[in-house]
């Protein structure tokens, strides 16, 4: 399983990248590999205002439909308009073209109660 050491991890499987006051924000690929084949990912609108730890988006695979939810509170500025087309890009790619939106946080600080690399690896492990 991969696990970029520059990455933060929810426990709800999300990645996120801090690029400024922005969060780039997508699902794992230990979370990808327990969806399954992916089909279909309900992306928010830019403009969206999301609170910390509530969902705000789907994604729906072969096997299930899980929610993905924010680390941090903001407004969506971004969205990767090509999953609507391609989703299979969470699966393919899911630390690259598969990034889902981009979150202008209002608190930069609520990360800090993310996971590192080693950290969200020590969970995944303890799962399987």
């Amino acid at each position: 399983m991969n696990v970029p050491a520059e990455l933060h991890y929810s426990e709800d499987h999300e990645w996120t990248r801090v690029e400024g006051s922005r969060v780039c924000l997508g699902i794992t690929d230990y979370a990808q590999d327990a969806l399954g084949d992916v089909v279909y990912i309900e992306l928010p609108s830019v403009g969206t205002e999301v609170a910390g730890g509530e969902p705000f988006s789907e994604v729906e695979s072969t096997k299930s439909v899980s929610e993905i939810y924010s680390p941090v509170s903001g407004t969506i500025v971004e969205v990767n308009t090509d999953l609507v087309d391609s989703p299979e890009r969470l699966n393919e790619d899911p630390y690259g073209e598969g990034w889902i939106c981009i979150i202008e946080a209002a608190d930069i600080s609520e990360l800090d109660n993310l996971m590192d690399a080693a950290a969200y690896a020590e969970l995944t492990e303890s799962v399987d």
